[in-house]
This record gives C-alpha cells, structure tokens and sequence, in this order.
C-alpha cells in the first residue's frame, strides 16, 4: 500500500480555509488546499490520511453552490465536514439540511 500524504482541504470559499491548512500543519502534517470541483479520482490520487470540507458563503439549497463528488465518501477515506461543508456531504449522502432563514458565514 502506498504512503498517506496528508490532509485535503477542499475549498468551497470559506474566508478560512487557508487557516485550516496552516493549522494542520501546525500539527506536523501536511495538508494540501484543493477545489470543490476535486473528483473521487483526483482525491484517490492523491492518497490523503483525511479530508476537511472548508465553510463557504453558498447554501445546500442554490442551483448553482459547489458541490462535492459523492463517490469521495464510498474511498473510505475519513472525511471531516466544517458548516456548509458537512452541509453540501449530508445533502450528498441523501441527507436533510433545515434550512434557518438566517446565513451564519462570516459571523
């Protein structure tokens, strides 16, 4: 089996996902900022320990918000959602997101 290379934080436009890479390097691991548009394959690739699906501006709910490639989730890879990125895995794992009629980002 191949070496793991770190962590992928997939960017969905979160303010802060340059920070969540700095701070898992803080912990000595490497992590790697990629886009929402990232494939099963292109993760598969890449071999990470982990993914972190960033925050962003966008709802589940908007016809044109970014996405993540459901089959991510069938690589048995750990994948570790933060707001509208666990949002955009439960809507792609078949799941519900109520919506509050109140946006969090940026607050």
């Amino acid at each position: 089996m191949a070496d793991k290379h770190g962590v992928l934080v997939v960017d969905f436009g979160a303010q802060y996902a340059q920070l969540i890479a700095r701070r898992v390097r803080e912990a000595h691991v490497y992590s790697e900022i990629v886009p929402s548009s990232i494939t099963a394959s292109e993760v598969s690739a890449k071999n990470p320990e982990a993914i972190i699906l960033s925050g962003g501006p966008s709802s589940v709910y908007a016809d044109h918000a970014p996405k993540v490639d459901p089959a991510i989730f069938a690589l048995g890879i750990p994948v570790f959602g933060i707001c509208y990125g666990f949002q955009t895995m439960a809507a792609a794992l078949a799941g519900v997101v109520a919506q509050t009629g109140k946006s969090e980002f940026g607050r």
